[in-house]
């Protein structure tokens, strides 16, 4: 049989399998994009469920007295082999030889290596034991985090400023009922000026101030002073006054510091020159917003290793209560005063409508995210996620003895 007495659907079949096979190669292009981000977001929600989990058990881990302990993902490596094929068989319906039918498959085969390292070692524990530096809660509070949480989970304690003397000490822990209730009293202060967009949180503009005699400057160095100090000619004495503007210690406040004059700066920095860095100092004046309850002194910061203590203790026998806050305190938002600083849900069985939980010795642990606070226990593991990627250091990805589970 020739072409001219072929039937029309055996000239149009090569045709048709040309047109199968542009089609099948082209989807095999499009699989491979699709195939790489739905690898990549599996992945990443993997590692990040890894991490909390991490944490959750930790804090287990702190209410039982255990040893903590970190694993992290140094790597993965994703392969991916995609394959196509084509050819054709006579049609079961045709005449035998005259009539064929494409046939079509293709397939896709993910190889994932992932490499687990242990996070351990002594630069990683003394970051883990150090406490947090200043710059690293004012950093958080410009993402606009809540000054009472952010105060509540970092602070150890609370030193207030009374007659140019730190005299009173209040620790952020329950079982110290009157320290206990000032810190939260004076947490809620500060929430309640930050609700009203009247807190800062900068560093305190210091300037330091040299006499130096005129006669040891020459033309080419006073050029060079004016570059960087603010230089002023005193002719009682023939010398020159050498002024230098310097970023102090961080404070926080509820009015602008740069409305301080060069004494009241001065006086600010005798008052917190003996803090170390994981200090913060706070000045409420009078005269501003929150002004009813004027104070001062500064917060002492803990380390990652005493938040996950604070609120493994949170679990049983330091468990918060409700304070109210100090009448001279503004109102504060609504659902921003709860009882605990993270809650927790504590049962034999897995609960329901949480976004995590863990099991240890066969109780099932978990962050409440439901009820009034849920926002708010959710805002408190989000914070806690992020202070320990600030904790953790750069986990190495080769030369390292690792598990890996090859798929």
């Amino acid at each position: 049989m020739n072409s001219e007495n072929a039937h029309p659907a055996q000239q149009n079949r090569l045709p048709r399998l040309l047109l199968c096979l542009f089609i099948l190669i082209t989807l095999t292009g499009c699989f491979s994009p699709m195939a790489l981000n739905r690898a990549v977001l599996a992945y990443d929600d993997a590692v990040t469920d890894a991490v909390s989990q991490q944490l959750l058990i930790n804090i287990v881990r702190a209410h039982h007295r255990q040893p903590i302990h970190f694993t992290g993902v140094s790597n993965i490596a994703a392969t991916f082999n995609f394959q196509a094929s084509a050819g054709a068989t006579p049609s079961p319906g045709g005449l035998a030889g005259a009539v064929i039918s494409p046939i079509f498959g293709g397939g896709m085969a993910e190889s994932p290596t992932i490499s687990i390292v242990p996070i351990e070692g002594e630069e990683f524990t003394k970051r883990l034991l150090t406490p947090f530096p200043q710059n690293k809660l004012t950093l958080l509070l410009r993402q606009r985090f809540d000054v009472d949480l952010l105060l509540r989970m970092m602070a150890q304690e609370v030193r207030m400023l009374q007659t140019n003397r730190y005299n009173g000490v209040y620790r952020n822990s329950p079982v110290d009922k009157a320290g206990y209730e000032m810190f939260r009293r004076v947490v809620l202060h500060l929430s309640s000026i930050q609700d009203h967009n009247q807190l800062y949180a900068e560093p305190l503009t210091l300037i330091n101030t040299w006499h130096i005699p005129a006669s040891a400057i020459t033309a080419d160095g006073f050029q060079s002073l004016q570059k960087e100090f603010s230089v002023r000619y005193n002719p009682q004495d023939n010398t020159y006054t050498l002024r230098k503007h310097i970023a102090g210690p961080i404070l926080i406040t509820n009015y602008d510091p740069n409305i301080l004059s060069d004494e009241e700066r001065e006086t600010l920095r005798q008052q917190v020159e003996d803090g170390n860095s994981s200090d913060i100092a706070f000045d409420i004046r009078a005269g501003h917003y929150g002004g009813d309850w004027a104070m001062s002194g500064v917060f002492r910061l803990r380390s990652f290793h005493s938040i996950l203590g604070f609120l493994g203790k949170a679990l049983g026998e330091e468990l918060g209560y409700h304070v109210e806050k100090d009448p001279r305190t503004p109102a504060i938002l609504n659902n921003e005063n709860p009882d605990l600083t993270m809650e927790f849900t504590v049962s034999d069985w897995r609960p329901r409508d949480v976004d995590l939980s863990i099991r240890w010795d066969g109780r099932y642990y978990a962050v409440n995210t439901t009820g009034p606070y849920a926002r708010w226990n959710r805002d408190a593991f989000q914070l806690l996620f992020l202070l320990f990627q600030m904790t953790v250091t750069d986990i190495p990805r080769v030369g390292v003895p690792s598990i890996t589970i090859a798929k």
